[in-house]
């Protein structure tokens, strides 16, 4: 028997025929190292702990109907379940959505019939970013959809400083009505660097030495133009005297 590097174990040997041996190791006991047991137990999975999220679809009852059944006179008289099935408790992200941006139109609409107005277009681009927005706190790693929102909020942000421009009192009430705090675009500002102040120095003096050409180029043009005009001149006066001198002096 011989003794193993961690102290315990068995090793057996028997030789058979040409000298092949047959090797059997016995470990007991903790043999496993403190480094090892750190790294296996850092490869397990961790869960994570998902928050609940507000949405801004919790306000929706659910007893409300979908948008394309909530107009129907039908609807009045038919079952319970039926009602059920066409309603918000069975209804799916979409259908919610649907359903709270036509809310949010009706509180910002100028009448029944108004479908394209800017306050229109900020209530559905309003929908459209808090959904995004919620998505994103699930998915931040989402970076098409979180493209999409800025996309959305650049949009908005240019028609809500249009309406604040045109119609102040209209523009108050849209941001009002759907919770919105507008901030006026940034200037843009772009940060001085070597490379940049030696690549404007250089398009600078090239454009300066390309107006030079173009001034010289001009300069040539009008010079040639005023010469063949006075040619023509010259020569409409040569033909008018001797029109007269044909034509002789009136007595």
């Amino acid at each position: 028997m011989e003794m193993d590097g961690d102290g315990d174990g068995t090793e057996t040997g028997t030789g058979i025929g040409t000298g092949t041996r047959t090797r059997t190791r016995t470990r007991t006991g903790t043999g496993c190292s403190p480094v090892l047991q750190a790294a296996r137990g850092y490869a397990r999975s961790v869960t994570k702990n998902r928050k609940d999220i507000p949405s801004h679809l919790d306000d929706l009852p659910p007893t409300m109907l979908k948008k394309d059944y909530a107009n129907l006179p039908i609807m009045n008289s038919v079952d319970d379940v039926v009602k059920r099935l066409l309603s918000l408790e069975m209804a799916s992200q979409r259908e919610k959505l649907k359903v709270k941006t036509q809310q949010l139109v009706e509180k910002v609409r100028r009448s029944p019939n108004d479908n394209g107005s800017f306050e229109v277009q900020v209530a559905i681009l309003t929908a459209k970013i808090r959904t995004l927005e919620e998505h994103l706190q699930r998915h931040p790693k989402d970076k098409r959809n979180r493209r999409f929102m800025l996309m959305g909020l650049d949009r908005r942000r240019k028609m809500l400083g249009y309406l604040r421009r045109v119609n102040y009192s209209t523009f108050e009430n849209t941001c009002t009505q759907l919770g919105i705090q507008y901030s006026p675009p940034q200037p843009y500002a772009r940060r001085l660097t070597k490379r940049w102040m030696v690549k404007k120095a250089l398009c600078i003096k090239v454009f300066q030495e390309k107006q030079k050409l173009q001034a010289a180029e001009r300069l040539r043009k009008r010079r040639e133009w005023q010469a063949r005009a006075k040619a023509a001149r010259e020569q409409q006066e040569k033909q008018v005297q001797e029109k007269q001198a044909q034509e002789g002096t009136p007595v």
